[in-house]
């Protein structure tokens, strides 16, 4: 009736359950099902598929997948399908090597359209490769119908959008210092700045600036030795002061707070002044090969200069760095510029030398030391920006771009973030909230080849036009066009429009946009709104839930937020969950290079998806970094799917055995038995838990409560309790309503479990209902009225006083088969546990439960200092303390167990608390005391002849059950028992034989000293067996 769980491979039987779902095409028919359902709309992040999938990959595909599974289950319609980012340098650098190109002079050569044309190719590289890897991770995503960056309707839109921001006057040229990598040739925005830190160690030098016509020198510092050949001028602090200094026959000009750490212990003071004295004033030019077309070579003021470290005087170049180019605006400095795009020097003594060749900085430097330039030469770590594409350092280089002027509505952007439920809160309120407080206008052109072109057409006579849709482009070109045409490069670049001012033809400016404006227009772009699918795009905007990496806040995060909040005046997510690193088991970053990198896939062969899903979950909460380790999820496995599956196994073999359908049963809850009753409120409980927990993104506490309940409630607890109940012959209402609420319980926890665990939850939901798949289900919905707190309180009870009692025969080395007398209670929970307590005598194999109210005879309670806390308050009253702690009262200590008390040692008074002592309990001799909060327990551990035979009898059972089990008997079937052993073993057991042949399903116990010796140890003695199948 109830089919047996599937025997092969965990990665196998999964692939099945996968081949079942496409075949009936289960995501469909899971949106089908919601169709007139209110909408619950999830974005998922275009992924690039030129690389391989990784162990992140897995953590944001089961979180994503999770939310989209529940909340489909609780009754919304949830579209969802993949995106892929399909443009950008990571695609032009992996085509660049692939080619033995070295830069993009040589993509020039070879031609634009052929290198685009490989470029397209290159993207689809490993896209079988990650939709296999979504299918075996169970995500529930159309991949046949993904939005792709790289087509034209997407990059319509993308027009579009800069249409309207062209239109708002958003969109402007600036000359900036731009991040820039000398290997791509191009900027980059701040946002990727930020994505691409390393922490180098580099040369720092200090070099004398001579004063004009005096003998005084500026100590200067600079991290950057190759921008001297730059400066114009070095700045000060006007609020710091400055110290001119005799140094060694030398008289050096430094912040005073940095002279001895520049200079020493060895100098004199012989001026001091303010920075703001030192401005204008004059020193001859340090490398003097470029010639200035304005005056420059002095002394300027900022507050960014500081003390922290340096000389306090930092050198100026205008053309390579923000602070630099700002100071040279106010003070109308020349702009030195020797570097070219390439990043070589176009002048000079180095001219054609890459500037960030290290070996080019040791040149300078031995340059500036044989020219007595040098001062101090000094290496230093710190964090410095490279290229995320690359891995190339970057430089700051002064480069026309063009920029959206974000800052605009800067305040508008920050008020939609706060609207936002970020998961965990601080990364929308610190990390996120931080770097748009901080944020700079948007640098949005790339001069690169494989990306959306910009669709500005500009005239010479200054005229610019932004083109917004293929129709626009057809009515105002000069050239053939037509709806087909592709809107990339080399394509684009040869379609003239006519200038409606000057009337010359107008061409495209060569850039393409920065890939991470094609991510961020994703909830337009995917359905190419606002040229169709209007009705759509407004029923899946903006998004209910995007989950991501946390690199993703200065990213996807970022420029959906920027580009939606403008388009549509709000933020386009409602709800965001943020992942953290996956590091290896040690804490460490995977890297390949460290041979500590782990491929999903053989994970996903080795373990399946469902217990690598379940583990990364329940390892730490999904904002924190997971520590990934294979042992983790051996673990989960052993510790709930084992579990839950073994369960499953033994409710479906005594059901067929029995020939019962639970289904048929309808024993009214008042009817069912208390333990019932109790995991029916459990159970509810749960449901509300995990529900709560969903509902916060919580999926670290929703596995904790599953593993919890089916552990230890249903499993370990109701199933075990109940075999009886299961094995009686008899089918009444008791038989009834054991299988009829364990059935309800199995179909509910497959239901709340199907989120995180698809396949084990569908086969098991799959044979206990015969229906076709738990993802066509309603999420399970907490019945309040089934939840009674008392029933429980009860049963915890028990069960507390029952883990209690096995802490304390594990404390006095007895073995739970070997009976004892009894255990002895607090008289007041008589009335509460008093009718239920057999199953105290039963777990803890016990005669007698006794209640006594007053449990002081059976112990001694005492207190000794803690002394890891104490000792430090106490200092030396310590010991005074501690003669004061082993002479309180019985009625002092039980006021110390209610509230603080006060001692004065001295003219000392102290506050006692609780963490200041530590209990010790001594059992008086026979018995052995458990504590645990405020329960006491107390066990009898004293042993007669009669106590001590029963052992053997139980210990004897146990034997010959483990015997069956190896055997494979069926659990139906009737045997002889046939032993050998001694007759003081015959004598131990001869009061109890019936016991064991009852227990064991034996019709005869025949001792036989005919039996090969192969003994078994039984409470010292040997024994020998052989079971005889009689029906």
């Amino acid at each position: 009736m109830f089919k047996e769980l599937d025997k092969d491979k965990v990665s196998v039987v999964e692939a099945k359950r996968l081949s079942k779902w496409e075949s009936s095409n289960l995501l469909e028919k899971t949106i089908k099902n919601r169709d007139k359902s209110k909408n619950f709309v999830f974005y998922d992040g275009p992924a690039t598929a030129n690389g391989m999938p990784g162990v992140h990959h897995m953590l944001a595909k089961t979180v994503k997948d999770t939310f989209c599974k529940y909340k489909t289950m609780k009754g919304y319609k949830v579209l969802r399908k993949v995106g892929w980012d399909t443009h950008g340098l990571p695609v032009e650098v992996n085509v660049e090597k692939e080619l033995g190109f070295s830069g993009k002079s040589d993509i020039e050569k070879y031609g634009i359209e052929k290198f685009n044309k490989k470029c397209r190719e290159s993207v689809w590289e490993n896209e079988k490769a990650f939709n296999d890897f979504t299918h075996k991770m169970g995500q529930f995503i159309d991949l046949e119908h993904p939005y792709i960056t790289y087509d034209n309707n997407y990059i319509e839109t993308e027009w579009w959008i800069l249409k309207k921001y062209f239109e708002a006057g958003l969109i402007y040229d600036g000359l900036k210092i731009l991040p820039y990598c000398p290997r791509c040739g191009t900027g980059l925005a701040s946002h990727e700045v930020a994505q691409g830190y390393k922490e180098v160690s580099v040369n720092t030098v200090t070099v004398p600036f001579k004063l004009k016509n005096e003998d005084t020198y500026l100590l200067v510092w600079t991290t950057t030795p190759w921008t001297l050949i730059a400066n114009v001028a070095v700045c000060v602090n006007s609020n710091v002061e400055y110290v001119k200094c005799l140094s060694k026959g030398n008289k050096f000009i430094v912040a005073r707070k940095l002279a001895d750490k520049v200079l020493g212990d060895d100098y004199e003071i012989l001026e001091s002044y303010k920075g703001k004295d030192l401005e204008y004033m004059e020193y001859e030019q340090l490398l003097p090969f470029l010639k200035v077309n304005k005056k420059g070579f002095y002394v300027t003021t900022a507050d960014y200069v500081t003390v922290d470290n340096g000389t306090g005087i930092v050198h100026i170049a205008p053309a390579f760095g923000q602070d630099d180019y700002e100071v040279g605006l106010r003070y109308n400095l020349p702009v030195l510029n020797p570097v070219d795009e390439a990043g070589c020097y176009k002048d000079g003594p180095w001219k054609g030398r890459l500037v960030i060749d290290s070996n080019l900085e040791i040149d300078i430097i031995k340059y500036l030391k044989n020219e007595g330039k040098l001062f101090k030469k000094e290496k230093l770590k710190h964090n410095y920006p490279h290229c995320w594409r690359c891995k190339t350092p970057l430089i700051y280089y002064s480069k026309d771009s063009l920029y959206i002027k974000v800052t605009d509505y800067k305040d508008k952007i920050i008020e939609e973030n706060r609207k936002v439920n970020w998961h965990p809160s601080y990364v929308g309120e610190k990390r996120f909230g931080n770097w748009l407080a901080n944020m700079n206008d948007w640098a949005i052109s790339r001069n690169r080849y494989w990306g959306t072109p910009i669709p500005l057409w500009r005239c010479s006579c200054g005229h610019d036009v932004m083109i917004g849709s293929r129709t626009e482009l057809i009515e105002k070109a000069t050239t053939s066009v037509d709806e087909n045409i592709d809107l990339h490069r080399p394509y684009v670049d040869n379609v003239s429009i006519k200038c409606d001012k000057c009337g010359k033809d107008m061409k495209r400016i060569s850039s393409v946009i920065d890939c991470w404006f094609d991510s961020g227009s994703m909830p337009f772009a995917q359905y190419h709104y606002p040229f169709e699918n209007k009705e759509l795009f407004e029923s899946q905007f903006p998004a209910d839930f995007i989950a991501e990496g946390i690199d993703q806040t200065r990213g996807w995060f970022y420029s959906l937020l920027v580009i939606s909040t403008f388009v549509k005046g709000c933020s386009p997510y409602k709800n965001v969950v943020v992942n953290d690193l996956v590091l290896d088991k040690y804490g460490q970053k995977m890297h390949k290079s460290r041979g500590n990198a782990i491929a999903p896939m053989p994970v996903l062969e080795q373990y399946g998806a469902d217990a690598t899903r379940f583990f990364m979950l329940h390892t730490s909460p999904v904002w924190t970094p997971l520590k990934f380790d294979e042992d983790g999820i051996k673990e989960m496995i052993a510790k709930f799917f084992n579990t839950f599956r073994n369960t499953y196994n033994f409710f479906s073999m005594y059901a067929n055995t029995d020939n019962i359908d639970p289904r048929n049963y309808n024993v009214k809850y008042e009817n069912l038995e208390e333990i019932d009753k109790w995991i029916i409120s459990k159970y509810n409980k749960l449901v509300k838990n995990v529900t709560t927990s969903m509902d916060e993104y919580d999926l670290n506490k929703v596995t904790k409560y599953l593993i919890s309940f089916v552990s230890d409630d249903l499993s370990n607890w109701y199933i075990r309790r109940n075999r009886k109940r299961f094995w009686t012959s008899e089918i009444d209402d008791s038989k009834k309503g054991v299988y009829q609420t364990t059935y309800q319980i199995l179909v509910g926890v497959c239901k709340l479990l199907a989120p995180i665990c698809p396949f084990v939850s569908d086969e098991i939901y799959c044979n206990l209902t015969g229906k076709e798949s738990v993802h066509l289900a309603d999420y399970p919905v907490c019945d309040e009225s089934v939840i009674n707190e008392e029933i429980e309180r009860r049963m915890d009870l028990v069960i507390e006083f029952i883990s209690m009692g096995r802490n304390a025969r594990e404390d006095a080395k007895i073995k739970v088969r070997q009976p004892l007398n009894s255990v002895i209670l607090d008289g007041k929970y008589e009335s509460i546990i008093g009718d239920i307590d057999s199953l105290i005598k039963e777990e803890l194999n016990v005669k007698n439960i006794n209640y006594n109210n007053d449990l002081s005879k059976y112990m001694k309670i005492f207190y000794k200092p803690n002394y890891r806390v104490a000792g430090q308050l106490f200092g030396k009253d310590i010991k005074a303390f501690a003669n004061y702690l082993s002479s309180i009262s019985l009625d002092d200590i039980d006021k110390f167990n209610k509230e603080d008390l006060q001692v004065k040692f001295g003219d000392v008074v102290y506050n006692i608390t609780k963490d200041l002592a530590n209990v010790v309990i001594q059992s008086t001799d026979g018995y052995d005391v458990v504590v645990s909060n405020d329960l006491v327990l107390v066990l009898d551990t004293e042993l007669n002849d009669e106590l001590i035979n029963e052992g053997i009898a139980r210990e004897t059972i146990s034997k010959i059950q483990q015997l069956r089990k190896s055997n494979d008997f069926e659990i139906e079937n009737r045997i002889k028992v046939y032993y050998k052993a001694d007759a003081s073993y015959d004598n131990a057991i001869s009061k109890y034989k019936d016991m064991i042949m009852q227990e064991t399903l034996a019709l005869e116990m025949i001792h036989d000293d005919s039996l090969d010796d192969s003994p078994v140890s039984i409470n010292g003695f040997d024994v020998s067996f052989k079971l005889e199948v009689v029906s």
